[in-house]
């Protein structure tokens, strides 16, 4: 079982990513009204057919980091919940506790090692 002071860790740890994901986010998307949903920016830097191609490749890269930043966001957001509902820590297959070090290098684990 996590002691309160873990716990604490863990959640300090967790608001500070999602603030940064948050912050990575906001640099390359603008949020929709939607908890943890951005839509990816379009700059539009010219007119000419060079400044279109170089418009389309920064926002189709963009889109895949939004992508990725988001389900991270997600993540992080999920064990938040499960911490304010007591479920924080348990595997979601086993439903075993997930070991403390695992936690304490992801502390956005939703399964243990042998299950994931």
């Amino acid at each position: 079982m996590l002691s309160e002071e873990i716990k604490k860790e863990l959640k300090m740890k967790l608001e500070e990513e999602k603030s940064k994901l948050e912050k990575d986010l906001g640099k390359i998307a603008k949020p929709t009204g939607i908890e943890g949903d951005y839509e990816t920016k379009f700059d539009e830097i010219g007119t000419d057919r060079e400044d279109n191609a170089t418009e389309v490749e920064e926002y189709a890269d963009n889109l895949s980091v939004e992508n990725s930043l988001e389900g991270q966001l997600k993540d992080v957001d999920e064990a938040l919940e499960r911490m304010a509902n007591g479920t924080y820590g348990i595997c979601d297959n086993c439903k075993e506790e997930i070991d403390i070090e695992r936690l304490k290098v992801y502390p956005a684990a939703k399964a243990c090692i042998k299950c994931k």
